[in-house]
């Protein structure tokens, strides 16, 4: 299969902003300019970014507000130019980047169309014959005939992805474009990106939903600060994402708990003991043990999460359902254990997690982490084992070969 055509390529692309706050500093802005130097002083926010896309393919760009997301996008349509690096682009570029950019408020939805258009390249001939497919794809009615001004936010983004997908652009960068359109745009929105993919389009999306990345893109480019934190696909970079966001939470909700004892003790696990200790063997028997304070009269509830070592979650459990009896001990301590009998987790690096919830449901202080390994030979891939059995029978209707994979050699 051949390979095919590249359409971009960025190598170790970065933008810097100046700062500015005093009258003073605008003048030595300028001064800087007229030198041909870098201004004094810049906030960096894009930095040594490199990345590379071809026809039909697809990459997300995610990150947290501010990471640098809109600032990559506007370099790849165009909008800005870089401070250092280099962008090289073949094709044509349809960009949705911010709402309404491009559309003038005081014109109609029809005369917006054509000023697209026009501006696109198109002659009077080609927009007539696109203009009714473009109204009928926005699918707004009567507003059509209305000033862009009076739209509705929704209604500025469907006549916009409207406009691009009549054009058939090389590279389609959408910012968001789904986040405000109704279900049934988005859907229609989907199917004609999953159309345009297998005709050789090739889609940068910058989203925060992991849905639509996992969804439309093969691969995803996760920004922080400005810098690539991670590259590959989507689904491992939207999961190591995830996993970020988790234990930033977790890390929030913990700061905010103030349950603690009078003598100044912290509530919570205050110990967690791993039998048998790392490493552990597939499908062996595994058990967490561990103490538990609390300072409140009703017994507290257990939660135990494993995850891989990337943060992505595996399981979860809570001891909510499961009948479990509070004996409190000296000073208000209890012993818990939670048994595995049959570890269902392939070769590969672990951690688990167990905190305590009181009445309220709120995370008391100590929260206790413990990594482990589990080892074994495995022809399997993935994150864990399932036992399975492979059938085959003949066309001729002869009676099946059946042998149980071997999941260990």
């Amino acid at each position: 299969m051949a390979a095919r055509p590249q359409l971009l390529h960025l190598e170790r692309v970065g933008k810097d902003y100046a700062k500015l706050s005093r009258d003073s500093q605008r003048l030595r802005l300028v001064a800087d300019l007229l030198r041909g130097r870098q201004p004094s002083r810049h906030f960096r926010a894009l930095d040594d970014v490199s990345l590379s896309l071809s026809a039909g393919e697809s990459l997300a760009i995610i990150g947290e507000n501010g990471a640098g997301k809109s600032t990559l996008l506007k370099i790849v349509a165009g909008v800005i130019t870089p401070t250092r690096g280099s962008v090289d682009l073949q094709g044509r570029v349809s960009a949705l980047l911010e709402l309404g950019s491009g559309f003038h408020p005081e014109y109609s939805g029809i005369e917006n169309i054509d000023l697209a258009a026009t501006l696109l390249g198109l002659s009077a001939e080609q927009i007539a014959a696109k203009r009714d497919e473009i109204i009928a794809f926005a699918d707004i009615g009567a507003h059509i005939g209305e000033p862009i001004k009076h739209y509705s936010s929704g209604m500025v983004v469907r006549l916009g992805f409207a406009v691009a997908t009549a054009l058939r652009p090389d590279l389609l960068i959408t910012d968001e474009v789904l986040a405000v359109g109704d279900e049934s745009f988005q859907k229609k929105c989907i199917a004609w990106i999953e159309s345009y993919l297998e005709g050789g389009g090739a889609l940068m999306l910058c989203s925060h939903s992991m849905y639509h990345v996992q969804k439309l893109c093969r691969r995803a480019v996760w920004l922080k600060d400005g810098r690539v934190e991670r590259i590959g696909t989507a689904d491992d970079v939207s999961q190591a994402y995830l996993a970020f966001h988790e234990e930033k939470r977790a890390r929030s909700e913990g700061s905010h708990v103030s349950v603690s004892r009078p003598d100044g003790q912290h509530d919570g696990v205050e110990a967690l003991q791993l039998h048998p200790a790392s490493p552990v063997s597939v499908g062996g028997s595994f058990s967490v043990s561990g103490v538990v304070r609390t300072s409140d009269r009703q017994p507290p509830v257990l939660h135990a999460t494993v995850d891989r070592a990337d943060g992505t979650r595996l399981w979860a459990a809570s001891s909510t359902y499961e009948g479990l009896r509070w004996q409190r001990g000296a000073e208000d301590r209890a012993s818990f254990s939670l048994d595995i009998a049959q570890l269902p987790l392939l070769p590969g690096k672990y951690r688990i997690r167990v905190e305590a919830r009181d009445s309220s449901g709120a995370v008391l202080p100590l929260v206790q982490e413990a990594t482990f390994t589990v080892s074994g030979a495995t022809r399997e891939l993935g994150w864990v084992r399932m036992p399975h059995r492979w059938h085959m029978s003949s066309a001729a209707g002869e009676a099946p070969a059946s042998s149980p994979a071997p999941l260990l050699r």
